[in-house]
């Protein structure tokens, strides 16, 4: 921190009230090339920070009111020091303005979210072969982000935290909270990106700014939703209704074994979609789940080891037989309009997106005599719960689930409650009547 300067014309009231009021000001170098300045006015004065640009030129600006009839405040009514301080700000604040126009045009909020979507989209099409591209981070990022047009347009340089904090607030007050959760993380997603990108552009701040203008107003504990546990008997139900389901639209199969293997595993769809022929371990009675693709960094382990039932390896059997190992495991059927209202199966496909499931899962709910508001991933809510009843270490549970223990304390933390409980009840002894005689037989 640079040395303050003192000096004894200026640096008090009293002083200063033995100046002659004037329109040029009293001057103080207190840096090369900068000057402090001194305003006298008839009510008050004014301070006044003088640059020197080179060519005898200099650049001058007003810091603020002098402290001379109203104690200082630091904002608006500074004292000597202050004023110093303030001058010295100003002049870091030119140089690395002028450091970050030496890299070129000012990247803005809409540079750094369409970037953001043209690498996601890049991404999901090199993976996935440029079929099934899910483009919803696409379409939140347009409607709430790049729609509004002060929000888009400013440059990333002079974001704050309070441009941030009223744009969430606006979505939460028309939109669901975990449509708006899905918003924010993708909109925090696309400006990390953009901070790494072009951090020579951008103030040392801007990671703390995006932090805290995205974070969540009161942080409430998430909790898996009481309605989408479901007992051994409904998933049982579910699988059933499957089956119907399945030969009634002619799936051949395909659905009930997808349906069967999201509840055997409790995996994330998008695991499931990606398991190959030999993720099917018959001897071992395992299935090879990969890992989920959430989260940046190298993932340590590439599969995700979940035993499951004889009647689950089974149901496998019959599309393992005579294929490749390296092939897709569940596939679906493709079908093809022939004339209207007609239509004909032309070929066996991979499944590319949850969205898929959606019609066929409405019939298996309404089959199931199920509440028709239970989405495919209660499932896998029902997979962890099951875990923790069976008092599966909370840690166990999280890693065949291919999530952190952090993550499963968040969300099912009354369950693991029920499960400690359980235990603790085995410890427990009567302490006011004798215990129970063990009885021998005789003979």
């Amino acid at each position: 921190m640079a040395k303050r300067v003192r000096d004894a014309v200026l640096d008090s009231p009293t002083a200063r009230a033995k100046l002659k009021p004037r329109p040029k000001p009293y001057f103080r170098a207190i840096d090369r090339g900068l000057h402090l300045g001194y305003r006298k006015g008839k009510t008050g004065g004014t301070w006044i920070a003088r640059r020197y640009l080179g060519e005898e030129k200099y650049a001058v600006e007003a810091l603020g009111s002098a402290d001379d009839r109203q104690a200082a405040d630091g904002t608006v009514i500074l004292t000597f020091y202050q004023a110093q301080d303030r001058a010295r700000l100003r002049v870091k604040e030119v140089e690395e303005q002028r450091r970050v126009a030496s890299f070129g045009p000012t990247v803005t909020v809409r540079d750094a979210v369409t970037a953001y979507i043209e690498v996601r989209e890049a991404s999901e099409t090199k993976l996935k072969g440029g079929v099934g591209l899910i483009r919803d981070s696409r379409s939140r990022l347009t409607k709430h982000v790049l729609s509004n047009a002060d929000l888009a347009n400013k440059p990333l340089p002079a974001l704050t935290a309070r441009h941030l904090q009223d744009w969430r607030a606006g979505l939460s007050r028309k939109l669901a909270e975990g449509t708006v959760r899905r918003a924010v993380n993708d909109f925090k997603a696309a400006l990390n990106a953009a901070t790494r990108s072009h951090a020579a552009q951008l103030p040392a701040t801007i990671a703390e700014t995006i932090r805290n203008g995205l974070a969540a107003s009161t942080r409430l504990a998430p909790v898996a939703r009481e309605a989408q546990i479901l007992s051994d008997a409904d998933i049982r139900r579910i699988v059933a209704a499957a089956r119907e389901v399945d030969a009634a639209g002619e799936w051949d199969g395909d659905l009930e074994r997808l349906v069967l293997v999201l509840a055997a595993t409790g995996a994330r769809f998008s695991q499931v979609q990606r398991m190959n022929v030999a993720d099917v371990q018959v001897e071992q009675q395992r299935l090879m789940v990969p890992v989920s693709r959430k989260g940046r960094g190298q993932k340590q382990t590439s599969h995700v080891a979940v035993r499951v039932a004889p009647d689950v390896i089974a149901a496998l059997r019959p599309i393992i037989v005579g294929r490749r190992g390296t092939d897709r495991l569940l596939l679906r059927p493709r079908w093809q309009m022939v004339r209207i209202g007609e239509w004909r199966k032309t070929e066996r496909v991979t499944w590319h997106s949850a969205s898929e499931m959606t019609q066929p899962w409405s019939a298996i709910l309404e089959k199931a005599e199920l509440p028709a508001d239970l989405v495919p991933y209660a499932l896998r809510h029902s997979s962890i719960v099951r875990g923790l009843r069976a008092n599966l270490p909370v840690r166990l549970v999280a890693a065949l689930h291919d999530t952190s223990s952090a993550m499963i304390e968040a969300h099912y933390s009354a369950f693991i409650i029920d499960a400690l409980d359980a235990l603790a009840a085995l410890a427990a002894v009567s302490l006011t009547t004798p215990a129970p005689t063990q009885l021998r037989s005789v003979g």
